[in-house]
């Protein structure tokens, strides 16, 4: 029997019934479309944080009190050695293997101009901090040292700002009400989006000085800085550093920063473990749609067992005028990859265009997030598709082939 006649047939076997092969596509279309969006999204997400990654600049270090990072916080800690002090930073800039040291204070405080107001992330901080972050204006300028020395009153504001406090108008030179104190704006910051699921653009920045004096306190939220050379040598010589100042004793165990009242990462172990995240979720979401394939299968399985039961005489009526066991074989199994495939071209479209929408909603809150098409994720969803119509449909195909003839005949 001919390729070409095989194809026919099993067309013919599969659209004669439409709903019932709807149905049947079902857990296929629902496995496939789960691959291919996950996959997309997962690859969106990856080029986001290598987005991220590339603007912080692979050589950026960040310094963080107590053990939690950016969760923890100056404010609540109280002993001398629980937290980073300027002498902390008048020590790390003796390092030559950093470079663009900038201490960082968080400021509370409602931003005002005229009526309009909102809460943005105030950030006191020494120039290096513009350096140290790649950060970028596009109208003004950054405060400078003179500005730092004289405690001057001037703010640096992100696009955001510039959105809710002036709906989009000019800013420069405009003074706005920070807490109890009275900004002038010398600058507005380039848009950025969001770096490491935080918006970026709803900050201000003020002198490091104006932020000690309204703080009165010496104890910081945050240290960034760029290494100088290689990342990796330039994060043991500030672990190191900050050991012996807060007379930390390294364990003899495994891990040497267990004692450690600080916490060091570099812009390169934050890529690695948002990638890990982001490859987890992937993979989780993989292996329930794959689960969804393999009920899908068993549901193929089972209507292709419903059609050798009602197309037995047929298959009788084939082999009595010459069809061979393996035309019959192979006729079912075709019928079964077919389904699938069809399945899995639903479930391609489907997922293609939810990874479109989900870019067209989170494009609003990550401006980096593209829509990305993965052609490799899409192969191997339809080869799993039509893999899966391939072992699911052996049974059936193979029970029909075996048929009597005589016996198929005579089944009513």
């Amino acid at each position: 029997m001919l390729f070409s006649d095989l194809l026919r047939t099993a067309t013919l076997g599969v659209t004669v019934n439409k709903g019932r092969s709807l149905l049947t596509m079902l857990g296929i279309i629902i496995g496939v479309g789960a691959v291919v969006l996950m996959t997309g999204v997962g690859r969106s997400m990856e080029s986001v944080i290598l987005g991220q990654i590339d603007v912080l600049g692979p050589k950026t270090l960040a310094l963080w009190p107590g053990k939690s990072g950016p969760e923890g916080g100056a404010a609540a800690l109280q002993s001398d050695f629980d937290a980073i002090k300027m002498g902390d930073v008048q020590a790390l800039t003796e390092l030559s293997t950093i470079a663009d040291i900038a201490p960082i204070m968080f400021v509370p405080g409602e931003a005002r101009y005229g009526r309009e107001r909102t809460n943005p992330r105030v950030v006191g901080s020494t120039p290096e901090y513009y350096s140290s972050q790649n950060i970028e204006v596009v109208q003004g300028r950054f405060h400078d040292a003179e500005d730092e020395r004289a405690r001057r009153a001037v703010a640096v504001i992100g696009p955001d700002i510039v959105d809710d406090l002036f709906y989009g108008g000019s800013a420069l030179g405009k003074r706005i009400d920070i807490g109890d104190k009275i900004y002038t704006v010398i600058g507005v910051l380039k848009p950025v989006g969001t770096q490491f699921f935080q918006n970026v653009d709803d900050r201000i920045i003020i002198p490091f000085s104006v932020a000690q004096s309204i703080t009165q306190r010496d104890y910081l939220d945050m240290v960034t800085f760029q290494a100088v050379g290689s990342t990796q040598i330039a994060q043991q010589d500030v672990e190191s550093l900050l050991r012996q100042r807060h007379r930390i004793v390294p364990p003899e165990g495994d891990d040497p920063a267990e004692n450690d009242d600080f916490l060091v990462r570099t812009a390169q172990q934050a890529q690695d473990i948002l990638g890990a995240v982001s490859l987890g979720l992937t993979l989780f979401i993989t292996m329930v749609a794959g689960i969804s394939l393999v009920v899908g299968g068993i549901g193929i399985m089972n209507i292709m067992l419903v059609a050798v039961s009602e197309r037995t005489r047929e298959i009788g009526l084939r082999k009595a005028i010459g069809a061979k066991g393996r035309d019959i074989l192979y006729q079912f199994l075709i019928e079964s990859v077919y389904v699938t495939l069809i399945g899995g071209a639903i479930g391609v479209s489907i997922g293609l265009f939810l990874s479109y929408i989900v870019s067209l909603i989170v494009r609003d809150f990550l401006v980096r997030y593209t829509f990305t098409v993965s052609l490799g994720s899409i192969i191997v969803a339809l080869c799993m598709a039509a893999g899966t119509g391939l072992i699911f449909g052996i049974y059936p195909a193979k029970r029909a082939s075996q048929l009597s003839p005589i016996e198929a005949l005579r089944y009513e």
